[in-house]
């Protein structure tokens, strides 16, 4: 079997954004997972059967950090000797790409599942943008998760159309239907979780899942249903993730707004986010930007209608008025007006609701990417077959 390293800047990503494919892989090609955090990444190793390899990432800005990475990169791959190298997330994309080049790593592949350059400005806007150049020209092969952002990547001339190519239909991972399923959770299990976290039964729940930081959208939500629920209390919304202080942090104003408004829960980071939403009525994304977001996957799996922005990836899984509704982006104005529609339009709502699941299951099954993504390595792995075997055999000859 040739070896497959797949990389990225932080365990957790490995653990969400990649969830199960490492270990369908591993039945093709001897697979190793390379991120930051290493006991987290050895646990991630343990649980999925996987070979790991612990290599110190930041997702800041930080080039002596970022340069030992590359040296200890590069070096694991002349010992290694893999076909193929393929990085997730920008830190891990540059790192791993450069290694992978100047190890002599005959297919290298980046998958774009977001830029965050895009909230960026100025000097350090220059600096991504470079960056972000880079690693594609040291990529083999580039995959935007979403044709939105392939349309991105092309206007900002990051890359040409001949390294670009979206896989199926977008994302970088698709969603486990069958793990998704609102059938799971009876009404009993529903109603048990709200008495828990203080919801009246009879209550609308809006639901948010992922960092609550500035880009996606918190501070336009927060004051949205403030608004909302002056005058229909008989809503709740719940935060379902983990605060980033540091790297884009929330105003003092939300912040106290969420501690201490009567209608809004925060739960914090969920390993399993399917109770949670398996009691919501509606997802309410507002995000700047995003790859292919599978929070707007997962909700629709488990049959609820989103309001998401008019950003690529959303609104690619969202069609307004099928299984949602679309916003602009930065619109507290929007949004809630949008929340006030599926308030009070409870029929509308519902009919929206009852097409997610299908919409999901029929266009981003998981396993389906999974096999895609098994060809397309499968289709290069005999285009450079002979070339591989060439220089193994030029260098034991």
């Amino acid at each position: 079997m040739f070896k497959l390293i797949r990389i990225t800047t932080i365990p957790l990503s490995l653990e969400k954004l990649l969830e199960g494919q490492l270990t369908f892989m591993n039945q093709y090609f001897k697979v190793t997972a390379v991120s930051a955090e290493k006991e987290r990444l050895e646990k991630y190793g343990r649980d999925n059967r996987i070979k790991t390899f612990w290599v110190e990432m930041t997702r800041a800005i930080t080039p002596v950090t970022d340069l030992k990475a590359v040296y200890k990169l590069y070096t694991f791959f002349k010992s290694e000797n893999p076909l193929i190298v393929h990085t997730h997330t920008p830190k891990a994309g540059i790192v791993g790409m450069l290694a992978a080049k100047l190890a002599g790593v005959p297919i290298r592949l980046h998958t774009v599942a977001g830029l965050p350059l895009m909230e960026t400005t100025g000097s350090k806007r220059k600096v991504l943008n470079f960056v972000e150049k880079l690693t594609y020209a040291l990529a083999t092969k580039v995959y935007p998760n979403s044709k939105g952002l392939y349309d991105i990547i092309l206007k900002e001339k990051f890359a040409s159309p001949s390294k670009l190519k979206v896989l199926g239909k977008g994302s970088s991972n698709g969603i486990d239907t069958s793990y998704f399923d609102p059938a799971k959770y009876s009404e009993e299990f529903k109603m048990k979780l709200k008495q828990e976290l203080n919801i009246p039964e009879a209550n609308l729940v809006f639901i948010f899942i992922g960092r609550l930081v500035s880009e996606k959208g918190i501070n336009e939500l927060i004051q949205a249903f403030r608004k909302l629920h002056q005058s229909n209390p008989g809503c709740n919304l719940l935060l379902v993730g983990p605060f980033e202080k540091e790297l884009d942090p929330l105003s003092p104003e939300t912040l106290d707004i969420i501690q201490t408004h009567p209608g809004i829960i925060e739960v914090g980071y969920q390993q399993d986010v399917r109770p949670y939403l398996a009691i919501s009525d509606v997802l309410t994304f507002p995000s700047y930007r995003e790859g292919f977001p599978n929070v707007v996957m997962q909700a629709g799996a488990m049959n609820i209608s989103a309001i998401v922005t008019n950003i690529n990836g959303c609104n690619e899984i969202i069609s307004e008025g099928k299984n949602g509704l679309i916003i602009p982006p930065k619109n507290e104005e929007a949004l809630y007006k949008a929340m006030l529609r599926l308030l009070e339009n409870v029929k509308f709502r519902r009919s929206m609701a009852l097409k997610a699941r299908e919409e999901i299951t029929a266009n981003y099954e998981r396993e389906a990417f999974w096999k895609v993504l098994l060809n397309e390595y499968k289709t290069m792995e005999e285009i450079k077959r002979p070339e591989t075997n060439s220089s193994v055999n030029k260098t034991t000859g």
